[in-house]
């Protein structure tokens, strides 16, 4: 049976982004909204500092902190993969962490095959 296929990654940049969130601020989460006023990018929160809605999806993790999407949001990028990357600028609210660090995260979706379809990794549903 081949292994399941991921939904989620990051890019080099991302991730040493994330290593320095980590050093001081500890457990982190991430949440992709899908409004107007969060915009859709994700955001980096302490853990416990953002609580998804019922029924929202969690695609997978990033050095082991989860990466939550908004219900509707997934609906619409559900056959897509996302990859977790990092620019400069001041990202949407300036409540993300990585905000003071004059970073932003963005996504970069690409379109999972039909046969990356059939085995995708499962998602979680928040209750």
């Amino acid at each position: 049976m081949k292994p399941k296929i991921a939904r989620l990654s990051a890019t080099e940049e991302a991730l040493e982004v994330i290593w320095e969130l980590e050093k001081k601020y500890g457990h982190l989460m991430f949440y992709q909204a899908g409004g107007c006023c969060e915009g859709t990018q994700p955001q980096c929160f302490e853990k416990g500092g953002f609580f998804p809605r019922m029924n929202d999806a969690m695609i997978g993790t990033i050095n082991g902190h989860e990466f939550w999407i908004d219900r509707d949001l997934f609906e619409y990028w559900q056959y897509s993969h996302f990859t977790l990357d990092v620019t400069d600028g001041f990202g949407p609210g300036g409540f993300s962490l990585e905000t003071p660090l004059g970073k932003t995260f963005k996504v970069i979706y690409t379109l999972f095959t039909p046969e990356e379809l059939n085995n995708l990794q499962p998602v979680k549903r928040s209750e």
